[in-house]
């Protein structure tokens, strides 16, 4: 069967919460992997790197650097939150600037989600796309579809109302109009960040026919471009859930963003639902933890991950290994003329959860909060000493806005001592060419 494609322009819609071709090289992953299968596609780097990523915590650090953090940890210890608790890790290309804990293993948050971003692109790669197949048992006669509308879902973290309204359009311009037996759904589909499949086809049937939208639904199409038809399909029946449908007719095939752009979505929003999708079609937070910590190079017992997200205080890290992480992920998207400012928030470009925290233009970072927890880790551009990657990953008591002011103070006063950059440089600057990349929907001719 022949398909043509056409790209669906959406909007998202976005749930904060706390703070594709494969290479000649690349094996195939599964659709639904087990741990040992997501384990055996590794797909970057296929061994731990042949040097570490970060510089070794025993080399010596800049004396002017680590007075300054020294001071920084004598204030918060004056607070009652021991320097034990404070994780601090500053490196310059081969130089190690100042740390503190560095190997030490941390309550992370949501800087989980750079190992769950590191994870998914050794996974799947740059070019991958989740794909939602909507196909059919039946036949379609005179408006008519015979039978049941079957969608298989394969992970894809952002099939929100806009992708659904796009679908059920594509779908009418095959010229469906009613559906005389079920929606099946199945497999691993996620509508709204909804993690229950049969509450996911009911949002979605309900995005089919545009007379049972709610006032959520309206104003989303509200934001789709002017003229975007409203669809009118009727199902007769009801959601079904199933493990193995039969598709005798693939009618189209929805590809989501390419990988790399979900995951800037994910890590702009700190986006806690997405996360866990990703982390779920890598293969779990146990291989999330086992692919980060070797793409970074770092021992396994630096990484110890019970979910995706960051939405639990036994997700720990150690600030070497974030460090690391970043540090692996630049080197993967490299050779593809991407940086890590394609992944994370760019300060003062990209809008965010950091929209309100005073921080350096240019930085490119991803932030965590959790209970008792507040991290700030990613790459601050200077004029003197180049790109610094930097962790500080505070906790030890309920003070999150004392450690935000912290982190803010202390990134700040490494920016205004070693310069501010006018512009953020190419090694921190998301690919532009990327920003017209939109899902797509594959239709049967």
């Amino acid at each position: 069967m022949r398909y043509s494609s056409f790209v669906c322009f959406v909007s998202l819609l976005l749930v904060t919460s706390c703070t594709a071709p494969k290479t000649a090289d690349s094996p195939t992953a599964s659709p639904n992997p087990t741990p040992e299968e997501a384990r055996r596609t590794l797909t970057f780097p296929p061994a731990p790197p042949t040097a570490p990523l970060s510089v070794s915590p025993t080399s010596p650090v800049d004396p002017n650097t680590s007075a300054i953090v020294q001071k920084y940890l004598s204030q918060i210890s004056a607070q009652g939150y021991p320097q034990t608790v404070q994780g601090i890790w500053m490196q310059s290309g081969n130089t190690l600037l100042a740390q503190n804990q560095g190997t030490i293993p941390l309550s992370a948050a949501s800087l989980t989600k750079v190992a769950t971003s590191l994870a998914a692109l050794q996974t799947f790669g740059i070019d991958h796309r989740f794909e939602t197949v909507i196909g059919t048992n039946g036949m379609i006669k005179d408006g008519v579809l015979n039978g049941d509308l079957i969608l298989q879902g394969n992970g894809n973290p952002l099939f929100v109302w806009e992708e659904a309204i796009a679908v059920a359009n594509a779908l009418s311009q095959l010229g469906i109009k009613k559906v005389t037996g079920n929606l099946i759904v199945s497999g691993r589909f996620f509508m709204n960040f909804n993690p229950e499949l049969n509450a996911s086809g009911e949002l979605f049937k309900q995005a089919l026919n545009a007379s049972t939208w709610t006032g959520e639904v309206a104003e989303q199409y509200a934001t789709l471009p002017a003229g975007t038809p409203k669809p009118q399909i009727a199902i007769a029946g009801s959601v079904k859930v199933a493990t193995n449908p039969s598709i005798a007719q693939t009618l189209i095939r929805h590809l989501s963003l390419p990988l790399p752009e979900l995951l800037k979505k994910m890590n702009r929003y700190s986006n806690n639902a997405m996360a866990e999708m990703v982390a779920l079609a890598v293969g779990g937070a146990k291989v999330v933890a086992l692919k980060s910590a070797q793409a970074a190079g770092v021992p396994q017992q630096e990484v110890i991950l019970v979910n995706g997200s960051g939405l639990s205080p036994e997700n720990r890290i150690s600030p070497r290994a974030v460090c690391a992480m970043f540090l692996a992920i630049e080197q993967y998207l490299k050779p593809s003329q991407m940086t890590v400012g394609d992944i994370f928030a760019i300060v003062g470009e990209d809008a965010g959860i950091l929209d309100q925290r005073k921080l350096p233009k240019g930085l490119v970072t991803k932030s965590g909060s959790l209970n008792e927890v507040s991290a700030l880790a990613g790459a601050l551009p200077t004029s003197q000493k180049g790109v610094v990657w930097f962790v500080v990953m505070n906790g030890g008591g309920a003070n999150l806005e004392g450690f935000r002011a912290g982190q803010e103070s202390l990134v700040n006063t490494f920016a205004n001592q070693w310069g501010a950059v006018s512009a953020v440089p190419a090694q921190l600057a998301a690919n532009r060419d990327r920003a017209s990349l939109k899902s797509l929907i594959e239709k049967a001719n």
